[in-house]
C-alpha cells in the first residue's frame, strides 16, 4: 500500500538528473500500482511545474491503463445499442486522458443541462420548435463552439474538456446534443458524413440537417453534397444516414489517435488501437 510519505519522496526524485535513478523512481511507482493513484494525482494538483506535472500524468495513465481498457471492454460486450450506452462509453474513454476522471460529475452536468430546458421543450407547440429551442440552449446559452485555433488538440475530443472548455470538434460538440436530447426524449441523430460530423432531426415530418460545428446551424443536402465535392468526395446516401452507436464511438477514437499521431505521442496512440480494434469489431458484425 503507497504511502504519502514515499509518494512525496519518489515524485521529488523525478527530477534527478540521473537516469538510474529516474529509472528505479518510474519502477517502484509502476510496483506500487493503482493504489498509489490518489497520491500521485494529489501530488500532481499541487505541482507547479508543468513538465513534472505531465510526467506524473503520464505514469498515471500507464499504471491505471488496464483497468480503462477492462471498463471500456465491459461496456462494449454489454453492448452498445443506445445513446446511454455510448455515453457511458465515452466518458471511460475520456479516463485515456484523466485517469482519476469522475465521470459521474459530468454526467450529472448533462442532467443539469437537460433539466434546464425540459420546461420549455416540454410546452414547445410543434417538434420543429422543440429543435430549435435545443439547439439556442446548447450553442448560444451555453456557448458551446467549434475550436479553430487548435483544431487536432486531444482537448477537443475528450468529451469532459469539451464541456470543461465549452468548444470542441464537429462530433464531440454533436455529442453534447445527442446526451442532451436522450434526457429529453428527442429524435436527434448522429450523422458519420464523410470529413465532417453532422446531426440530423428526424421528425414524423421532416428529416432536417444540422452543422454542430457552425453554432448547429440548419444546412441543406445541397451544400452538404457540394461541400464532399469540393473536398474531393463522392456524396452517397449512406452518407447520410443515422450513424450507429459503434460507428460513432469508432470515428471519436481515430480523431484522438489523429491528435496524438501528430504530437508523435505513439504511446497513447498503440493504446487507442487497442480500443480502437475492439470496436471496429462490433461495427463489422
Amino acid at each position: 500500500m503507497a504511502k504519502k510519505e514515499e509518494i512525496e519522496s519518489l515524485v521529488y526524485l523525478l527530477d534527478d538528473p540521473d537516469p538510474y535513478v529516474q529509472s528505479e523512481v518510474r519502477s517502484r511507482l509502476y510496483e506500487l500500482g493503482e493504489s498509489a493513484v490518489p497520491l500521485l494525482d494529489q501530488q500532481k494538483s499541487q505541482m507547479k511545474d508543468e513538465d513534472t506535472s505531465e510526467l506524473i500524468n503520464e505514469i498515471i495513465q500507464w499504471i491505471t491503463y488496464s483497468s480503462v481498457e477492462e471498463d471500456f471492454l465491459d461496456v462494449l460486450e454489454g453492448g452498445l445499442n443506445n445513446m446511454k450506452q455510448l455515453e457511458d462509453a465515452v466518458f471511460i474513454l475520456s479516463r485515456f486522458d484523466n485517469p482519476t476522471l469522475r465521470e459521474s460529475e459530468y454526467k450529472q452536468k448533462l442532467d443539469r443541462f437537460a433539466d434546464l430546458i425540459s420546461d420549455e421543450v416540454r410546452y414547445s407547440l410543434d417538434e420543429s420548435q422543440k429543435m430549435h429551442k435545443v439547439l439556442h440552449f446548447v450553442f448560444s446559452e451555453l456557448e458551446f463552439s467549434g475550436c479553430n485555433t487548435d483544431y487536432y488538440s486531444p482537448d477537443n475530443s475528450y468529451l469532459n474538456r469539451v464541456i470543461d472548455r465549452r468548444e470542441g470538434l464537429p462530433i464531440s460538440l454533436g455529442l453534447i446534443v445527442l446526451f442532451i436530447a436522450r434526457r429529453l426524449e428527442l429524435p436527434f441523430q448522429g450523422i458519420n458524413m464523410p470529413i465532417h460530423f453532422m446531426l440530423k432531426y428526424k421528425s414524423s415530418k421532416e428529416e432536417i440537417l444540422i452543422d454542430p460545428f457552425d453554432g448547429g446551424k440548419i444546412v441543406s443536402y445541397n451544400q452538404c453534397y457540394y461541400f464532399l465535392k469540393q473536398n474531393g468526395v463522392e456524396p452517397k446516401s449512406e452518407h447520410f444516414k443515422a450513424a450507429t452507436e459503434a460507428s460513432i464511438l469508432a470515428r471519436c477514437i481515430r480523431n484522438l489517435i489523429n491528435s496524438y499521431e501528430k504530437r508523435d505521442e505513439l504511446e497513447k496512440v498503440e493504446g487507442l488501437k487497442k480500443l480502437l480494434n475492439t470496436v471496429e469489431m462490433m461495427v463489422q458484425q
